[in-house]
């Protein structure tokens, strides 16, 4: 019996591609609240108060829809702030813990294959958050961030 040689992925250290990869997250994260948030005000892609669930609309003090365009605020205010400031790291993990917020009422109303996807949106927008932070890291050591990887 031949013992196989097992192939570990390993993370890249190609900074053309991290780049492309940390601009590409910022495009998204920045874009999709942004374009969810003004569509919170016209409801052509949904009607949002659909996804509100009842538990939590009983709770608020105002109408869903009133609930729904301060949502709107939110994400365009999450957008902008990941996409056009310096603070690209702070918002994406603003807009991560948002969307783990969105799934737990997506799971309270039953949504359970968007509360998914929603989970999934909010750890990458938290590995836009951890690639900031590491390239943050590195331009103020003049160093490129290497990952580790176990023995």
């Amino acid at each position: 019996m031949t013992e196989e040689t097992v192939v570990k992925p390993e993370a890249t250290h190609d900074l053309v591609a991290t780049d492309l990869v940390w601009k590409t997250l910022r495009i998204v994260f920045g874009v999709v609240p942004i374009v969810a948030g003004l569509d919170k005000f016209t409801n052509l892609l949904t009607d949002w108060t659909h996804y509100l669930a009842p538990a939590f609309a009983r709770m608020i003090p105002f109408s869903p829809h009133t609930f729904m365009l301060i949502v709107g605020v939110i994400e365009i205010v999450a957008g902008i702030g990941v996409l056009f400031t310096p603070w690209t790291r702070v918002f994406a993990w603003i807009v991560g813990l948002w969307l783990i917020c969105i799934s737990l009422n997506l799971i309270a109303a039953g949504f359970f294959d968007i509360a998914v996807r929603d989970l999934v949106m909010s750890i990458t927008s938290f590995c836009l958050a951890r690639l900031t932070a590491a390239d943050r890291v590195a331009a103020r050591r003049g160093t490129m961030v290497e990952a580790r990887t176990a023995p």
